[in-house]
């Protein structure tokens, strides 16, 4: 009796090696991967987006509690008192908005302005 061997190797197709190649990407070391336009674009990102998270953030949470004291006295009248807290809590809310994106903006802009100065600077002199 003959006992026969057989093993089959197929190489991954095109297709599954683009996949293969992009989940191996999403497990990188982020700092090694980026090239120097894309750190450039992620600090520039990270300067102009997290403040306009926050500022955003303080001013729709303060306008869904100041609706919330328009309900109070629109809809149910017998409620009306409530109205007073929720406009002390929210007006606040809605004035802090803006100052605070201008100062985390200005924050962010000099913890990160020399690096991306840095980055444009060697970018444009290759």
């Amino acid at each position: 009796m003959s006992e026969k061997f057989e093993y089959d190797y197929s190489a991954p197709s095109i297709e599954e090696r683009k996949e293969i190649e992009s989940i191996r990407n999403q497990y990188l070391p982020k700092d090694e991967s980026l090239t120097k336009l894309e750190k450039l674009k992620s600090l520039h990102a990270k300067v102009n987006n997290v403040p306009l998270i926050y500022g955003l953030t303080f001013g729709v949470v303060g306008l869904l509690i100041f609706g919330l004291g328009m309900t109070f006295v629109l809809k149910w009248s017998n409620l009306w008192y409530l109205s007073i807290p929720c406009a002390v809590v929210s007006v606040p809310l809605m004035a802090m908005a803006y100052p605070i994106y201008t100062k985390m903006t200005k924050k962010l802009k000099d913890r990160y302005s020399q690096e991306i100065i840095n980055l444009s600077n060697e970018l444009l002199e290759e």
